[in-house]
């Protein structure tokens, strides 16, 4: 099978464009490691590329420069000659709704969540309710208006400390932790010059050990591969910088438990999936689902022995796998930098 592999950050999805440094550095670690997954079980591999960026590729695999240009026209071409496409781009901004119905309107297959899964899954404002309804804990969160006066109303309603976020973001992109009305009103004003007319969020700050949860899923079902740890920065912008696998919590097969039920939640969901929890004493809470690959993949691939990519292919078409066995921990960085670790399992309570 002849596959293409575009990773929006580090595949030429900003050519012409700012790149960001931290983003390119995990977008191309995530693109290195999946095409020399694929390639290793002998299909076709063709993968985009930003020309200020070096991607390491296996031999044979062929890396096509994303110009700024030509960019569209390329991509379309790519997308026509290729059998499947298998998409890692930020749900911010719908783009990765966008590439995904793009995808299927020309008819191939797509190697992950349909466009109406993405959808479903991207908007933090409507999945309180659809995990309430899958009976998952989820933290209380609210809608931010354009009033100030509504924002520090809904503060006080929910409480401080709090999180304020876009309402179709991903990873921890304009993600602020606020303790007082006056970091409030800091981070409402900063979000919204970030995000334009997407919404913001205010959410209830979970106090616990921020993880999240590997799945692989067939458009109905989902089984989860690692609980991974994150390690997060815990100034007022928080920032994300790699993790553990597996984690060791007394909460850890709760999360696993959540997790499906949360795959469960918005049918469509296919290929892999990344859930992120936080972990308190006494329950698993979903926070949100990343309908794509995540960095997490960089340590569950080398946590099992069995190849990730194969299984996300055999998941989408309908061949969902037993869960696999972990066989080592490892710490993984968000620039692909992996260790095995001492022991089976990090603890983190």
């Amino acid at each position: 099978m002849r596959i293409l592999v575009h990773e929006f950050v580090s595949g030429g999805g900003l050519a012409g464009q700012p790149l960001p440094a931290s983003l390119a550095r995990e977008g191309g670690a995530m693109l290195s490691a999946l095409i020399a997954d694929l390639a290793a079980l002998g299909h076709r591999i063709v993968a985009t590329r930003d020309s200020r960026l070096t991607v390491s590729a296996p031999a044979g695999v062929e890396m096509v420069t994303l110009e700024p240009a030509a960019r569209d026209a390329q991509l379309d071409r790519l997308i026509a000659s290729v059998d499947a496409v298998w998409l890692i781009a930020p749900e911010a901004g719908g783009r990765l709704e966008r590439l995904t119905a793009r995808v299927e309107r020309r008819g191939k297959a797509v190697l992950g969540s349909s466009a109406a899964a993405v959808r479903r899954a991207a908007d933090k404002a409507c999945l309180p309710r659809r995990l309430e309804r899958a009976g998952v804990s989820h933290p209380k969160t609210c809608v931010l208006t354009q009033s100030d006066e509504d924002c520090e109303n809904a503060a006080a309603a929910i409480g401080y400390p709090l999180i304020v976020k876009p309402a179709r973001g991903a990873g921890c992109v304009g993600v602020s932790h606020v303790r007082t009305a006056r970091d409030l009103r800091q981070a409402v004003a900063s979000g919204r010059g970030l995000c334009g007319r997407e919404p913001l969020l205010l959410q209830e700050y979970v106090s616990g050990a921020p993880a999240s949860v590997s799945l692989i899923g067939d458009g109905r079902r989902a089984v989860a591969l690692t609980v991974n740890g994150q390690s997060l920065s815990r100034g007022r912008r928080l920032s994300y910088r790699g993790g553990v696998t597996p984690l060791g919590h007394r909460q850890a097969d709760p999360a696993l438990g959540a997790a499906v039920r949360s795959c469960r939640a918005l049918p469509g969901l296919r290929g892999y999936i990344g859930v992120d929890v936080v972990l308190t004493a006494s329950d698993a809470v979903v926070i949100e689902v990343n309908p794509r690959l995540t960095t997490a993949y960089l340590g569950a691939r080398r946590a099992i022995d069995e190849n990730i990519a194969e299984l996300v292919l055999a998941a989408c078409v309908g061949s969902l796998p037993p869960p696999p066995t972990v066989r080592r921990g490892v710490r993984f960085e968000p620039d692909g930098c992996c260790s095995v670790i001492d022991g089976l399992t990090v603890s983190q309570h």
